[in-house]
């Protein structure tokens, strides 16, 4: 039987929430940890935000002596190659995945698609329609949580449960989490959640400075980056490897 390439994407329509920082967190850790054949389609149009990280990567990687011999110590432990990101219009983005899959040398198991925070923008409804699964990022912000609320609950009524998507399952996922603040808002909150027939993960991502170190000239430890995985110091305490495990017993990969 033909492998067949799940279409999966974290998306909102809150900004700053974390839908970008995931697609790439788990794209990396997916690929170059997990051993799974991963690729991206950036199509959060105008600023193409992962594609941009991948340059800028890219330069930083072909500047710097350290990060290069980090890149060809992967390679040769790894045999395999970056992941493809390729840049589309969120009304183009499945036949660009379409696309992708037919020139890759090894067929995708996963593309992830980041879309524009926003259902205004043309073709993201359609694009959302077209995914197998969808993780909504989620913190316990009112504005945020409303404005989730109100997303995933659109996706729900006017396309999974009508049947008129290929979407298989919609979770949220707790993220900015203060571990202090973790009780019994959260409870309130989860309540609610599950009155409107809506499902969240049972991982929940800490609030944490560490999402926003990319590659950097003195050379600290990298957690957010499309040519390496999160630094292992970085990742105890992230809640990424619990967080990948989950989702991947959701997908079945």
């Amino acid at each position: 039987m033909e492998k067949e390439t799940l279409f999966i994407a974290f998306s909102t329509q809150k900004g700053g929430v974390g839908k970008t920082a995931f697609t790439v967190l788990m794209s990396s850790y997916l690929h170059y940890v997990k051993g799974l054949e991963i690729a991206v389609v950036d199509c959060d149009y105008p600023q193409h935000s992962i594609f941009e990280m991948r340059q800028r990567d890219m330069e930083q990687v072909m500047k710097d002596n350290y990060y290069k011999q980090m890149a060809y110590k992967q390679f040769t432990a790894l045999k395999r190659k970056a992941y493809m990101i390729e840049k589309s219009l969120p009304n183009d983005a499945i036949t660009t995945a379409e696309n992708l899959i037919e020139q890759a040398a090894n067929q995708p198991d996963i593309i992830f698609f980041d879309l524009p925070g926003t259902l205004n923008s043309k073709g993201v409804v359609k694009t959302l329609a077209g995914m197998d699964f969808i993780f909504s990022p989620v913190s316990a912000d009112r504005v945020v949580m409303e404005s989730t609320l109100k997303f995933a609950t659109m996706l729900n009524e006017n396309l999974i449960s009508v049947g008129k998507s290929d979407i298989k399952g919609l979770y949220l996922i707790w993220n900015m989490v203060d571990g202090r603040e973790k009780n019994e808002l959260y409870k309130v909150y989860e309540n609610v959640i599950g009155e409107l027939g809506l499902n969240i993960l049972k991982t929940f991502v800490p609030d944490s400075k560490r999402f926003r170190r990319e590659l950097n000239t003195v050379h600290k430890p990298v957690f957010r980056s499309t040519l390496f995985p999160s630094h292992k110091s970085l990742l105890k305490g992230s809640n990424l490897d619990a967080l990948a495990a989950e989702i991947l017993q959701i997908i079945k990969q």
